[in-house]
């Protein structure tokens, strides 16, 4: 058994404005395309995804 245990961080190769979303991606094995549209999709559809990626950004860290 992996004794490693997960860590969310933002991405630092994979990151377009502050890595958020590539860290998320990183962290649940997932193309952080996919993280970015989804993110997009919540932002447009719901309103709360823009300040749901400034927390983030402001709380995950490096």
């Amino acid at each position: 058994m992996n004794n490693e245990t997960k860590r969310l961080y933002k991405s630092q190769t994979n990151r377009k404005l502050c890595g958020v979303c590539g860290g998320i991606g990183e962290y649940l094995n997932l193309d952080p395309t996919v993280i970015r549209l989804l993110w997009i999709l919540f932002t447009f559809c719901g309103g709360c995804g823009l300040l749901a990626y400034i927390i983030a950004a402001i709380v995950m860290p490096e």
